[in-house]
């Protein structure tokens, strides 16, 4: 199969999630090249994708709308039509670490109380 893109994609190995339109149904995949306009997914054999699909992947904090261009075997072009950049649900990770540097504090203060420390 000739290369036909006019930017070269990046390979890499990522862990991706198409969401297919047919009532929010999810196939996992894996991102083998990637740039701002496409990529490649790997799906299992028996994986079937319809014609346009949303990609994400967590680890670039993005997802996109995409379309396929090609298939071979259980290789999937995409080309994406709109990237959407997610934005973090919660600063949660933050106030669990603020919450249990407190608790370490103040069992601290407890123990020099307490004559322990």
């Amino acid at each position: 199969m000739q290369d036909q893109r006019k930017i070269a994609r990046a390979k890499v190995m990522l862990g991706g999630v198409a969401e297919t339109g047919e009532h929010g149904m999810t196939r996992e995949c894996v991102v083998r090249n990637l740039t701002d306009q496409g990529a490649c997914i790997e799906i299992g054999p028996s994986t079937r994708l319809p014609e346009r699909v949303n990609l994400a992947v967590a680890r670039k904090g993005r997802s996109y709308f995409a379309e396929v261009i090609w298939r071979q075997a259980n290789l999937v072009g995409l080309a994406f039509r709109t990237m959407f950049t997610e934005t973090p649900e919660s600063d949660l990770d933050a106030r669990l670490r603020r919450s249990e540097k407190k608790k370490r504090e103040l069992q601290r203060r407890i123990n020099q109380l307490l004559g322990e420390g």
